[in-house]
């Protein structure tokens, strides 16, 4: 059973985010690295062993796994009345020690609890992800809280544990304590962003090389022209592939993984069902300093496709002042159903634009090691280069 909120956090007192950062600071928006570490100090989040330093991105931080982990007969919502431990003792199949690592294995739902907790003043409330990493191996995964009745949303005030669902879904993974498989940001208020303020942003920052498509967000196409080098447009996930450490890096052969894509100049390609894609946008994208975006699906009733995984993009991704020079969103794709055929431009997802309260000290790509800066085609980064 999850114990009461006020035993967990006894000397949280509700007290009010104080920024200490460059630039101009704003009452609402998402909080920059600086805010994160405020939050940390003033323990409305909290951890039972020290948060690292290198968890801390320049919007977002990066969740912990647990020492354990519950197999589970199915994926649930506690709902309002139930904790999250309380769902798992009526559904869990066995529980699984972490301590020397274990798999997960693929088309299996499992529950970690997190190590970070949370105990947020009425005015923050925060969202979750999958890290880059995790969405491009096809690992589903989901933040839970308790009392919860929404998947990666954790609401103003919430005082209580993390949990992350967890589903490989085709490669199995090694995970152990420590694994970060999931990140959340923190927002202060209830921030809006119209289409007119985005428009403005691309006229300042030119968030996308070439014209911008801004409509609910701004809109990312594929790319289906071949690379001049290596002639691809993307990779196919090979089905019955070996495990994957999620912590090793340029550990495996690509090839031993995924099938290379090419296809014919002018022709489209056909995605076949529940197969998982790696593609990339035709656009070169760029977050300016006080912003951050984040990837959503779009509209499912213009195909049977959907980009897979949201994906937060940080301030400073593809930005010149980073490191950048226009970075491509790698897209996670999936056809449900029927076969489907994409065609080269054609829109695949949207990214909406959130202004931070004010901009973080280090931006993503400067002497963070990010692993995906003045990326085009680029699978997760536990694979070999080509």
């Amino acid at each position: 059973m999850t114990r009461a909120a006020d035993d967990l956090f006894p000397d949280h007192d509700g007290t009010e985010l104080r920024h200490a950062g460059p630039g101009q600071v704003y009452a609402t928006g998402i909080l920059p690295a600086h805010g994160i570490q405020t939050l940390i100090r003033e323990r409305e989040i909290w951890a039972c062993k020290e948060i690292e330093a290198g968890q801390i991105q320049p919007a977002s931080l990066d969740l912990r796994l647990g020492t354990e982990a519950f197999r589970l007969r199915a994926s649930f919502l506690p709902g309002p009345d139930k904790g999250v431990m309380e769902r798992v003792e009526e559904l869990a199949l066995h529980k699984i020690d972490l301590t020397d690592g274990a798999v997960l294995e693929t088309g299996c739902v499992y529950l970690v609890p997190l190590v970070e907790a949370l105990a947020l003043s009425e005015r923050t409330s925060a969202a979750a992800n999958p890290k880059s990493s995790t969405g491009r191996l096809d690992v589903f995964t989901r933040v839970i809280t308790d009392f919860g009745t929404e998947f990666d949303q954790v609401a103003a005030g919430y005082k209580g544990h993390l949990y992350l669902e967890i589903s490989p879904r085709t490669f199995p993974i090694l995970v152990r304590p420590g694994s970060r498989l999931a990140q959340i940001r923190f927002r202060r208020g209830t921030p809006n962003f119209s289409d007119a303020e985005l428009k403005r942003l691309h006229e300042e920052s030119r968030l996308v090389d070439g014209e911008a498509d801004i409509d609910g967000g701004l809109g990312l196409t594929v790319n289906l022209q071949p690379d001049k080098e290596t002639g691809l447009v993307g990779y196919r996930a090979k089905r019955h592939a070996g495990l994957i450490d999620v912590d090793r890096r340029d550990e495996y052969e690509v090839l031993d993984y995924w099938d290379p894509l090419r296809v014919r100049p002018g022709e489209g390609l056909i995605l076949d069902p529940d197969e998982f894609y790696i593609l990339a946008s035709r656009e070169a994208v760029h977050v300016p300093a006080s912003h951050a975006a984040e990837m959503v699906p779009y509209n499912p009733l213009v195909g049977e496709f959907r980009v897979h995984y949201a994906g937060f993009f940080d301030p400073g991704f593809g930005a010149k002042e980073a490191g950048g020079l226009g970075s491509r969103a790698v897209l996670e794709v999936r056809s449900h159903d029927v076969p489907f055929i994409l065609e080269h431009g054609q829109i695949i997802g949207r990214l909406v634009f959130e202004r931070l309260t004010n901009r973080p000290a280090v931006l993503y790509g400067e002497g963070l090691g990010s692993n995906y800066q003045r990326q085009g085609l680029k699978l997760s980064k536990h694979f070999k280069p080509l």
